[in-house]
């Protein structure tokens, strides 16, 4: 073969892959995401195992059963520390009025979980508020969005957590403010964000190639955020500081999915607020607007929706108090399906008697957590913790 031959050959075989890359064949089964019978498979979901839907009419069984169902569809749980939480505190600074520690936390065999704890000073026990942080599609940092590093923080993950405070919360730390008034206040880092993420630097798009690979072992990444959420509040409420009757949690985004599946699963949490993620499957996962996906991977329990949408799992707190706040200039959810959530889940705490102990709001706002609202989530937890 000649060399003029080899080189021919060589530039064939790199042009061969870009030219394929941009043919499109006419016909074709997925676009924008999602697969093109999208409709019929949305038109197929009919939670048989919703309130009201489900052949259970005693409430408390109905909680039972459709628990269990979420947790079938949370694949395995991470297997618990053999030995206690052992608890190791790594930094610590006084604040104005509450002090503050950086921890490590054994929540299960395989891994510690980093976090950080805020004490209110004075004598407790406290009402205590797991603070749950937001995707963002950012994971450098993730408890460090809800509680202001301490002074022995990285630099660089001090900057970037009041950098990001600024840009989602009004540049108030949520935690913090609730220390300020009386609340003990713990946040950790979920799978994947801050000191939990990849060896090779935060990586957004190789989160979802993660939870696959993940699944190949039999377990589910957003499940195992789950999991964590549910152990961290056991371990909240063994605190001596802690009031274990008066303990809530409050999210934002990712952080607000994450407060109703804790607060529907959890049986220390008393109550909790969520910001800015509800939505029904309907609208979430249709054709109907730009978006097509709200979280993926982060928020995907295999095969959940064929038994409960978001708000069914949610109205597993009933007869808990709960708080939804949704902007109407939200663009990952939209409006429609926002108040389709909501009337769902009124009509579950309705039928319980319970109206008063359910607040669904929608404000004036796109996807935040601005200081007016952190004022709100601050005064619900004044009435009912």
């Amino acid at each position: 073969m000649t060399r003029h031959t080899l080189l021919t050959a060589a530039l064939l075989a790199l042009a061969l892959p870009l030219a394929l890359g941009a043919q499109k064949r006419q016909k074709y089964e997925f676009k924008r995401n999602l697969p093109v019978y999208a409709d019929s498979l949305i038109a197929d979901l009919d939670y048989p195992l919703a309130w009201g839907n489900s052949p259970i009419k005693d409430f408390d069984q109905w909680k039972a059963a459709a628990r269990q169902k979420v947790f079938d569809c949370m694949l395995t749980p991470p297997p618990p520390a053999p030995q206690g939480y052992d608890v190791r505190v790594l930094a610590e600074e006084q604040r104005q009025g509450y002090r503050a520690q950086k921890l490590e936390v054994r929540l299960s065999r395989y891994y510690t979980v980093p976090a950080l704890l805020l004490i209110p000073d004075g004598k407790g026990p406290f009402p205590a508020v797991n603070a749950l942080h937001d995707h963002g599609a950012h994971l450098y940092i993730g408890k460090e969005k809800m509680i202001r590093p301490l002074a022995t923080d990285d630099s660089l993950v001090r900057a970037d957590a009041q950098q990001w405070a600024d840009q989602l919360y009004e540049g108030q730390f949520l935690g913090d403010y609730l220390a300020r008034h009386g609340y003990v206040v713990f946040s950790a880092d979920a799978p994947m964000w801050g000191e939990r993420g990849q060896q090779e630097g935060p990586q957004r798009d190789r989160y979802d190639m993660i939870a696959g690979n993940m699944m190949m072992y039999g377990v589910d990444l957003s499940a195992y955020m789950t999991y964590d959420d549910l152990a961290a509040t056991q371990f909240l409420a063994t605190l001596p500081q802690v009031d274990p009757r008066r303990i809530g949690c409050a999210g934002c985004s990712m952080g607000g999915y994450r407060a109703w599946m804790l607060a529907a699963l959890s049986p220390h949490i008393k109550a909790g607020a969520s910001i800015c993620w509800m939505v029904t499957t309907d609208e979430q996962m249709s054709f109907r607007y730009k978006r097509t996906e709200n979280g993926g991977f982060a928020n995907c329990l295999p095969g959940l929706r064929r038994w409960l949408d978001h708000p069914h799992v949610a109205s597993l707190a009933c007869p808990n108090a709960m708080l939804f706040i949704n902007g109407t200039q939200d663009k990952l959810f939209p409006v429609a399906g926002v108040e389709k959530a909501f009337a769902a889940m009124r009509a579950v705490w309705q039928s319980q008697q319970a109206d008063s102990r359910l607040e669904t709001e929608l404000w004036d706002m796109p996807h935040s957590c601005p200081l007016r609202v952190q004022e709100r989530i601050l005064h619900f937890f004044q009435q009912h913790l």
